[in-house]
């Protein structure tokens, strides 16, 4: 694809080369600096001085001021003329011969060694390797022989210091450096002189076409080669680019980085060596010279000489953005990033990206504009200003100058597409919470919160909510108006309370769930409401809207007080529970937070509660049978309660439950709490008749009082069973039921001496099995017992009568082994062993050891 990279000016025309009579064609050319020399077919060499000019209208121009001419002492034209600035001369390569010329005078240099013969060409090495700052280095090869000389250059003189000998007689060649590149008459070749080490690169026949070598940087030449192809070498002979594909015909090259210029019959082409691309094509005829110098190219046909003026990267980078070819864009400036400076490539590839981003944006290509953007650093404000209304009233933001694109606004980029417009907002949202995640939006957090904010308000986002709940910077001013205008009040309601506003927060929830406001996006703000005021440092608020909410439902609303934080700020409980004495079932609820969950011991709170239970269950038991299932659930409130507390008034919910014939479990319940475990067992028996109940308290009763309590109650209630005063007589089935079922808890001589004569063995079976089995069970265990303590005592016998077995030897030069200092008095101990110590070291030590039970079997003994 086309792009205008370089454009043709003129710079020497032909009747500044040459007499109205004689007319000379243009054989060679040179430029050095301002400095422009030409030599023509009739073997005149020019001096010229070229002076860049710019236009009014940007265009470039040369103006041209011929300061001399000089006629060469030679029958022929020069063939190739170079300049070396440091020492203020030409090298002229003219009728096989090298000479010298004084860049000023165009005078010859007296060849006493200034000139050097049978040559056909030479290459002046721009990386030299001497490090002598007054010569100049150039490879010359030779006509005669098949070599290649190595020259220094003088002010004075051409003196040879090397030959190089090659397969062939070279027809062209590069130098750089060490190495030479060689065109051969039927191959391409790199020779290192230096070290003679020589790499073939591929063939050319260089009598179908003049060879091209060229060096385009350090230790890389430019090639001709077949196909119409140029490629790339390098100095190990890899090629390290792909290679450009220009015409069969090409007469001539240049490189102007990135680009490559190719000169043919009738064009002049230029390619890219970034991507390889044909990007400009010049009409051009009878062009037969094409040199850069020093990044300036020059072009010359028989007639004129032209200068290549590349256009400034920053146009053709433009250009390329204009007509949307973004891809090649951003190749040409990172390819250019060698030519310009680092702070200055930064600034420029930072907004390359940001072009392109906006491109590829306005294409609706979101995933390549983003990445563009971020890699770019783009300033999220450049597109949130897209977007009408989106950015903060009290926003400095101003888009860059010049403009990163042509859009106005989104309604421009989308031409009234609702669909686009839509995919443009979706896109934005998730950059925007990119930004956010990230470092993009330092610095002016308040401006993409803000949008991000509008935005999801107007979509209807579930992250609204998100972004409110965390820390964020959304303007109150500019964000109260948005989200009431899409009714989004719950949403308005957190960005209040993020702003310090509960009060407002509060009344504009209240209006919501009253159903003056609406927003349909909340569903169950009330629940919200109630665990907003449970959480509420300020404890106004919670009073004057907790009635709001009881009056709602009070058992959601008594949350306010039952899901308080015990971190926050206490609300007294005695207050709480006068405040609720006109909401019977939220006072309820709040007493069972206080006893059940929260665990307080206190008094009055246990027998409020136990009052409660007991009013609610008399209370469903005046009312019709459809209220079974409540009475039910209330009455096992209740026991669990009477079973479970010790701290509320016995006496006071006994007398309450007095009268009441259908609450006879309660009652025995209360009657055990008194130890009135007779009287309960009277009513469970007898009155109640159920026989679960009895057992079931006589487990209740006995649970934290030890076995021998447990054994007393259940032989009250055998007792209960067998007794024949009470009416109906004894209650044989139950009490055998009873030995059988618990046979481990009572005493079977005293059980055997309560039962009637009369009952059969094979009755009792079960119960004397397992009270036989527990004997014996206990007897076995008691011998185990016994013989273990009885070996134990054997031990600590055998270990007694073993340590005073023998003498223990004293003196003053004996140590204790616990302390190591010597005896003082034959008083001692001795350890397990036979080991003396001190005696107030071995009590040290009994104080000190963990292990008790290896202590006590140690003997100690006293002696003299």
């Amino acid at each position: 694809m086309s792009v205008k990279a370089f454009e043709l000016v003129p710079a020497v025309e032909w009747e500044q080369l040459t007499a109205e009579k004689a007319r000379a064609a243009v054989e060679c050319i040179e430029c050095c600096g301002e400095h422009l020399y030409v030599c023509t077919s009739d073997c005149v060499l020019h001096h010229f001085l070229l002076e860049a000019r710019t236009t009014a209208k940007g265009r470039h121009t040369y103006r041209t001021q011929k300061l001399l001419q000089k006629v060469l002492n030679s029958k022929k034209p020069a063939a190739e003329l170079k300049a070396a600035s440091a020492l203020d001369r030409l090298v002229v390569l003219c009728d096989a011969a090298i000479s010298l010329v004084d860049m000023l005078t165009l005078e010859a240099v007296p060849s006493g060694g200034a000139k050097l013969r049978g040559v056909t060409a030479f290459s002046v090495n721009e990386n030299p390797v001497t490090g002598d700052a007054f010569c100049v280095e150039m490879a010359v090869v030779s006509a005669r022989r098949r070599a290649v000389h190595i020259c220094t250059v003088h002010e004075d003189r051409v003196q040879v210091l090397k030959e190089v000998v090659t397969p062939e007689q070279p027809c062209a060649l590069a130098m750089d450096g060490y190495f030479l590149c060689l065109a051969l008459p039927m191959q391409y070749m790199i020779l290192n002189y230096s070290t003679g080490v020589s790499q073939d690169l591929f063939p050319y026949n260089s009598q179908e076409r003049k060879p091209i070598v060229k060096r385009i940087g350090r230790e890389e030449f430019l090639l001709a080669a077949p196909g119409g192809l140029g490629m790339f070498a390098n100095a190990e002979g890899i090629s390290q680019r792909a290679p450009v594909s220009w015409s069969e015909g090409v007469l001539a090259a240049a490189v102007c980085f990135p680009y490559v210029v190719a000169l043919d019959e009738g064009f002049v082409t230029v390619h890219s060596m970034l991507d390889q691309q044909l990007k400009q094509t010049l009409s051009f005829r009878e062009g037969h010279v094409l040199q850069d110098f020093e990044g300036k190219v020059l072009l010359a046909s028989t007639k004129a000489v032209f200068v290549l003026v590349p256009l400034p990267l920053e146009t053709q980078i433009q250009d390329l953005l204009a007509s949307r070819r973004v891809e090649e864009a951003l190749v040409l400036t990172e390819g250019a990033q060698r030519n310009i400076p680092k702070d200055k490539f930064q600034m420029l590839h930072k907004r390359i990206l940001q072009q392109a981003g906006f491109i590829q944006f306005g294409q609706l290509q979101f995933s390549e504009a983003k990445e563009h953007f971020r890699r770019g650093q783009l300033d999220v404000r450049e597109l949130i200003s897209l977007y009408p209304l989106l950015l903060p009233a009290s926003s400095s933001f101003t888009r860059c100058q010049p403009p990163l694109h042509e859009f106005a606004d989104l309604s421009q980029l989308a031409q009234g597409d609702p669909e686009k417009v839509e995919r443009c907002k979706h896109f934005l949202i998730g950059y925007l919470r990119e930004a956010r995640a990230g470092e993009a939006a330092n610095g002016f957090r308040e401006d993409v919160d803000t949008a991000l904010l509008k935005l999801y308000a107007e979509a209807g986002h579930d992250s609204l909510l998100d972004l409110l709940a965390s820390e964020n910077a959304c303007l109150l001013a500019d964000s109260a108006p948005w989200l009431e205008k899409h009714h989004r009040y719950f949403a308005l309601g957190i960005l209040y309370h993020y702003n310090g506003q509960d009060a407002v927060a509060l009344q504009l929830w209240v209006r919501v769930v009253n159903g003056d406001l609406c927003d349909p996006t909340c569903t169950n703000l009330f629940q919200y409401i109630v665990d907003f005021l449970s959480r509420c440092p300020n404890l106004d608020l919670v009073w004057k809207y907790a009635d709001w909410a009881l009056q709602k439902d009070q058992k959601i609303g008594v949350q306010i007080f039952t899901k308080r934080p015990i971190s926050k700020e206490l609300l007294n409980a005695d207050d709480v529970i006068t405040y609720l004495q006109k909401h019977h079932r939220a006072l309820l609820l709040y007493l069972e937070h206080l006893v059940l969950e929260r665990k307080v011991q206190r008094e009055k709170y246990h027998t409020h509660l136990a009052v409660l239970y007991a009013d609610q269950v008399l209370g469903l038991l005046s009312r019709p049978a459809d209220t079974r299932e409540h009475l039910a659930s209330a009455r096992t409130k209740l026991q669990h309660l009477l079973r479970e507390s010790s701290l509320y008034r016995v006496q006071l919910l006994l007398g309450k439950l007095q009268d009441s014939e259908l609450l006879l479990v309660e009652r025995a319940i209360l009657h055990g709490k008194l130890d009135e475990h007779d009287t309960a067992l009277h009513i469970l028996v007898h009155q109640l008749r159920d026989t679960t109940a009895a057992e079931d308290y006589c487990t209740w009763a006995s649970a934290a009082r030890g076995h021998a309590h447990r054994r007393r109650l259940y032989h009250h209630l055998l007792g209960r069973y067998l007794d024949p005063d009470m009416p109906g007589g004894p209650r044989a089935v139950e009490a055998v039921d009873l030995l059988n079922r618990h046979s481990e808890v009572f005493d079977a001589v005293q059980v055997l001496k309560l039962l009637p004569e009369a009952w059969s063995l094979g009755l009792l079976h079960p119960f004397l099995c397992g009270a036989l089995r527990a004997s014996v069970h206990a007897c076995r265990t008691t011998q185990v017992a016994l013989g273990l303590a009885r070996a134990e005592n054997l031990q600590l016998h055998r270990d007694r009568l073993k340590y005073r077995g023998g003498p223990i030897l004293m003196s003053e030069k004996k140590g204790c082994h616990l302390c190591h200092n010597t005896f003082r008095d034959p008083e001692c101990m001795c350890l397990p062993g036979g080991t003396p110590v001190h005696t107030h070291c071995a009590a040290q030590k009994l104080q000190d050891t963990p292990i008790k039970r290896r202590l006590d079997r140690t003997h100690t003994s006293n002696h003299t």
